[in-house]
């Protein structure tokens, strides 16, 4: 087997997601939410002000190398000790999902996504969530999109303090995993985050050209590159890849 543990993507990968954190809808939501909990603050300006600057000051003391992801979950806790206000970790995970449901219009999974997760388990391979994310938004979405159990590991970048395409992450996912990097396969729909970072770390990477944001239509550092979610596609390069690897 070429590849025994494969690599995936979140967003823009297995799931369709748009999403506007400046939208004055979002930040009412969340200080609504704050407000029912006894946090109140007077307007959406001071709010933003306020989780902006916990952010910078929850993530302080943590290592911030060039690739640091903060953690944002800490910054929601600290906007009810700002009004005096005793929260537990669950309550700042409350109002942290308001605000982040407030903001998404979108957020599905792309067709045949969970099956394909499910094939190359049954087939025995690894399967492990490499996501540039905030934990405190992705648990609960995979969970609210059927994923919750279809993965063997997790990395997501918020718990790491690290996001791709640092070396480091994928490091770290290869030693979470038990995994060698000659028998990884990294998929991805961010040429740089995900195609650039694999490459660097000794990783193949397979690229899906889901957003003309996120690359153009092939990843000259990657092994393949599909046209949109292209499960079938890659499912087909993998036994590919399995079968050449027995041959050689």
């Amino acid at each position: 087997m070429k590849y025994s543990t494969v690599f995936f993507d979140l967003y823009g990968t297995l799931a369709d997601i748009h999403t506007d954190e400046d939208s004055a809808a979002a930040w009412t939501a969340l200080r609504i939410a704050l407000y029912r909990h006894g946090a109140d603050f007077a307007t959406n300006a001071r709010l933003r002000d306020a989780f902006r600057r916990e952010v910078t000051r929850a993530n302080a003391l943590r290592a911030q190398g060039e690739w640091f992801e903060p953690d944002y979950l800490p910054a929601y806790r600290a906007l009810f000790e700002d009004c005096w206000v005793d929260a537990t970790n669950d309550d700042a995970r409350d109002v942290a999902w308001t605000f982040r449901r407030a903001s998404t219009q979108k957020l599905r999974l792309f067709d045949g996504a969970r099956e394909l997760l499910d094939t190359l388990r049954d087939e025995g391979r690894q399967v492990v969530l490499v996501s540039n994310a905030q934990s405190c938004y992705t648990r609960p979405e995979l969970e609210l999109l059927g994923l919750d159990d279809a993965f063997d590991h997790l990395l997501i970048s918020s718990d790491e303090g690290v996001r791709k395409p640092s070396v480091e992450l994928f490091r770290r996912a290869l030693i979470r995993a038990d995994a060698e990097s000659e028998h990884t396969l990294m998929v991805g729909n961010d040429e740089t985050s995900d195609i650039f970072g694999a490459a660097h770390a000794g990783i193949d990477a397979a690229y899906l050209h889901t957003d003309e944001n996120t690359g153009g239509k092939v990843a000259p550092q990657a092994v393949r590159s599909f046209e949109g979610a292209d499960y079938r596609g890659l499912l087909e390069f993998i036994h590919a890849a399995d079968r050449a690897a027995e041959r050689a």
